[in-house]
């Protein structure tokens, strides 16, 4: 055991953070194979048990099998366990505890709640913990008291009040799993209003990070105070939510507010309220793309992420106006251009080479519907085209890879393993023909 810890502590807190979530699914895999999570005298397969437990520590959605028809109140619970530290992360759960606990925190922990929130500085990392667990808390508690009156309609007291709860923890971590049962996802509250804007609200507050929350609610809501982060993270997340809102109501047969929810959902939530099959080229080319930009930093959900994507633009839009990379009255680094594409690239990478797998493997399936299940395991999205549970082993096995590579990032997961120090020589300056 001593040997263990020395071991541990001699690792990169990135690394320690993509074991400690490999640890979890494990052990999530482990508890989902017991027959008092299962419903019925039967047992839930092995691969299926860390399918369902990566996607919920992933905060994914995908499923291979129905989580409120295969799983007991259990089962249930453990799947809500493995969602709620999977979307704030093992180290700020676990600091959080901590402090709870009246302990004191080590340098080494502060260095790896960090990294796991993406925050520069080491500066007031107890208190920004004991903000997280209690914006958690209080959004969550939010949610399952609105969520509940809807619920209580189709359901027991009891029953609903479980959903509420399970429901609120699903759509804040922007994980996408539900118990309702039949596989519907929620299909039929397509037409709820209520239900519909709840649900929407915690799936934005849990994917623009915590930093921009307690920045609004330190600015007190007015957009010239925010730091340029959350600026940046506010007006793209609205352009995003806005156009993809529009161009679903224009290319599909569907109300505007089941187009607003799906462009909401689309960016790694994973809920649905219409049938993600039944959806035109065009229509599920616009999902696709919402997935892969996905949430923002130190958000709950996954994708390349809002600010890569919005750099990205910026750099289209100086090449053709002549100026420096910047908004909002301020310059970017120019090295936010090179990690930005560099992230784009990997994402597209591991998008690509999980999608020839899924070819050579599932010939029988059409080439949109497994790229789009590839793209939606990587963004950690979770909404699929109804494939999901007819893959064949290998086939979930790569996606279960795709999942833990979404959810801990792509560029991490490279630099666990590249570690050389900068070189002293440089070597002659030589232009190359670009384009």
């Amino acid at each position: 055991m001593e040997n263990f810890k020395k071991i541990t502590k001699q690792q990169s807190p990135a690394r320690t953070i993509a074991f400690g979530f490999a640890v979890l699914i494990f052990i999530g895999a482990a508890l989902l194979s017991l027959p008092i999570a299962v419903r019925g005298a039967g047992q839930l397969p092995g691969l299926d048990a860390l399918f369902t437990a990566t996607s919920a520590v992933c905060v994914t959605g995908l499923v291979t099998v129905d989580p409120g028809d295969t799983f007991t109140l259990f089962g249930q619970a453990v799947l809500a366990v493995l969602m709620q530290l999977g979307g704030l992360g093992i180290s700020s759960v676990s600091m959080g505890l901590a402090i709870a606990a009246g302990r004191r925190i080590s340098f080494r922990g502060r260095s790896l709640v960090r990294e796991a929130l993406n925050v520069e500085s080491f500066g007031g990392m107890v208190k920004l913990v004991r903000s997280i667990m209690a914006m958690t808390l209080l959004v969550e508690g939010i949610g399952a008291v609105a969520s509940y009156p809807v619920f209580a309609r189709d359901y027991s007291p009891l029953h609903a009040a479980w959903i509420s709860v399970f429901h609120a923890i699903a759509s804040f971590n922007n994980a996408g799993l539900d118990v309702l049962g039949g596989g519907h996802s929620l299909i039929p509250y397509c037409n709820n209003l209520w239900l519909n804007l709840v649900t929407d609200g915690m799936i934005v507050l849990g994917g623009i990070g915590f930093m921009v929350m307690l920045d609004v609610l330190r600015c007190r809501g007015r957009f010239r105070k925010l730091t340029l982060h959350s600026k940046v993270v506010l007006s793209t997340t609205a352009v995003l939510i806005l156009g993809g809102a529009m161009l679903l109501w224009l290319t599909e047969p569907i109300s505007f507010l089941a187009a607003l929810f799906q462009s909401i959902t689309t960016r790694t939530a994973g809920f649905s309220t219409i049938d993600i099959g039944a959806m035109t080229n065009a229509g599920l080319l616009v999902i696709m793309i919402l997935m892969f930009i996905g949430a923002s930093p130190g958000s709950t959900g996954g994708g390349i992420k809002t600010t890569t994507f919005f750099v990205l633009m910026q750099e289209v839009r100086i090449i053709f106006s002549k100026r420096r990379l910047g908004a909002f009255r301020r310059r970017l680094p120019e090295e936010s251009l090179a990690k930005a594409a560099t992230i784009t690239l990997l994402g597209t990478i591991v998008v690509f080479v999980g999608t020839f797998m899924l070819c050579v493997l599932e010939p029988q399936h059409s080439f949109v519907q497994l790229l789009f299940e590839q793209i939606s395991a990587y963004s950690t999205a979770g909404l699929s085209m109804g494939i999901t549970s007819s893959l064949h082993a290998a086939s979930k096995a790569v996606l279960i890879v795709t999942m833990f590579i979404g959810r801990v990032g792509a560029f991490t997961l490279l630099s666990l393993w590249v570690s050389r120090p900068e070189p002293s020589a440089k070597y002659t300056e030589e232009a190359i023909t670009i384009g």
